[in-house]
C-alpha cells in the first residue's frame, strides 16, 4: 500500500548555486529510487522568515511523491543529518 506525500525542503545558499543543485539532485534521486516522484515545484531563493544556522536566505523545494509508509520518516532521518539542509517537513496529502 502506497500514500501520496509532499516534501518541503529548504537548503541553505552558503555553498552556492552547484551546492544547491547537489542537494536538489540527491533528493530527488533519493525519492524516486523508494518511490514515485509526482512533481517538483522549486521556488528558488526565498528571504527566510528568521535566521536559520546564521543565514538569511534558503532555497526552497517541493516534492509530490508517492511511497511506502514507512520512507518519509527516513527521507527526515536523511535530510536531517545531511549538511545544507536548513528545513525539511514531510506531510501526507
Amino acid at each position: 500500500m502506497t500514500n501520496k506525500y509532499e516534501a518541503a525542503f529548504v537548503f541553505s545558499v552558503a555553498g552556492g548555486d552547484e551546492a544547491v543543485a547537489a542537494l536538489n539532485t540527491k533528493f530527488n534521486d533519493l525519492i524516486a529510487k523508494n518511490g514515485t516522484v509526482e512533481g517538483v515545484d522549486d521556488w528558488g531563493k526565498r528571504k527566510l522568515a528568521y535566521l536559520i544556522n546564521d543565514e538569511a536566505e534558503g532555497y526552497y523545494t517541493f516534492i509530490t511523491f508517492e511511497s511506502e509508509p514507512d520512507f518519509p520518516a527516513e527521507l527526515e532521518r536523511i535530510a536531517g543529518i545531511t549538511d545544507g539542509v536548513l528545513r525539511v517537513m514531510v506531510i501526507k496529502k
